[in-house]
């Protein structure tokens, strides 16, 4: 499992792109490729292994359609991203520049 290994700076900042990404594509309603990319961001440094495969099989048991199955992903994106900046050294902190609309989003989870 992942937890063994401390999180890097380059894993918060891939995930973070990732996630950024997948919200542009959201918003540009290209769902399908929002997705992909939401769950690489959710799968960077993974604290459970099989927790975006098991978001997939429940979201395919429920009558969503493509934009729902989008911002489920998204969420379980950012809930990851969160966590994997929670996670770094506070010094490591200081060398990711965090994008400060999700910062201030993260900031109403603690």
């Amino acid at each position: 499992m992942a937890e063994d290994k401390p999180i890097t700076v380059e894993e918060v900042r891939s995930a973070q792109e990732c996630l950024k990404n997948g919200i542009t594509l959201h918003e540009k309603k290209s769902f399908k490729e929002s997705i992909e990319e939401f769950k690489k961001a959710a799968t960077t440094h993974p604290f459970d292994s099989k927790h975006v495969e098991d978001l997939g099989m429940k979201l395919k048991t429920g009558s969503y359609k493509l934009q729902q199955e989008s911002i489920a992903y998204m969420g379980c994106a950012a809930v990851h991203l969160n966590k994997l900046i929670q996670g770094l050294e506070e010094n490591q902190k200081q060398e990711v520049p965090v994008d400060e609309a999700l910062m201030s989003a993260f900031k109403g989870w603690q």
